[in-house]
């Protein structure tokens, strides 16, 4: 098995194509602006990815840092327009250090799911606090315990775009949280016309709230919200992404 989304990088954006992430820079746009974050602010994409959210969000006016711990991801987000505008760093989101502070985080995409223990969402937690001005927004979504048990669950999904084809089998362990993707990648090569296999393992951990809030209040933040989709509805119990938007208190 490959490194997450080594193999998968080249071929993420067209198998992710039905993704709005002009929504999702919209959606962010309006908690900065109610937050008090004007454009023009130097914000953080933690776990940017190829830069879906990162360059439509530099489209609207921010400054903006991005960061991933795959270097093949960041390296489509460089190649893409304006993306000579954005800083791209190469690290992991457990362990990030940047120069200075930032007027808000965002980690989009259930990408705090790939935390998959509690000393280093602590620390991801700490991080995050540390590098936000006093006051700054830290935004971030996750897959619910619904969407664990009952979307992803020991169910077998296909993703199909011009060229790329992918299997994706699941497997959920209630007991500890975990859950497995085996990713079957089959990828055309343009020269020949015949398709390689690439293989990859991808894990989540399901997150309880109450969980995420106890460990977000310990880092020193105060949740404005905890809320289901763009509209901000109240979670339910077949909210499928869960959406924290914090404030960073510091003396």
């Amino acid at each position: 098995m490959n490194l997450q989304y080594s193999s998968l990088a080249s071929y993420y954006d067209k198998l992710n194509a039905h993704i709005d992430y002009e929504q999702w820079a919209d959606f962010l746009v309006a908690r900065f602006r109610e937050g008090g974050i004007p454009s023009g602010s130097l914000v953080l994409d933690l776990a940017c990815g190829t830069g879906n959210i990162t360059l439509p969000l530099l489209k609207r006016g921010y400054d903006m840092i991005a960061i991933d711990v795959s270097p093949e991801m960041l390296d489509c987000g460089r190649k893409k327009p304006d993306g000579d505008k954005v800083l791209w760093l190469c690290q992991d989101m457990r362990f990030f250090e940047l120069y200075g502070t930032v007027a808000a985080v965002v980690c989009c995409l259930d990408s705090i799911n790939y935390i998959t223990g509690k000393q280093g969402l602590k620390k991801c937690f700490s991080l995050v606090h540390n590098y936000l001005d006093p006051n700054g927004l830290f935004i971030f979504d996750v897959n619910s315990p619904y969407k664990f048990k009952n979307v992803y669950g020991e169910n077998q999904y296909v993703m199909e775009a011009p060229g790329v084809y992918c299997g994706w089998k699941n497997h959920f362990d209630r007991k500890t949280g975990l859950c497995d993707f085996e990713l079957s990648l089959f990828a055309e090569d343009l020269n020949t016309g015949l398709y390689r296999r690439y293989d990859e393992l991808q894990r989540e951990r399901c997150w309880r709230t109450d969980t995420l809030s106890s460990f977000l209040n310990d880092s020193g933040f105060h949740i404005i919200s905890i809320s289901d989709g763009f509209q901000m509805n109240p979670v339910g119990n077949e909210t499928e992404r869960i959406f924290f938007i914090c404030r960073a208190e510091k003396n």
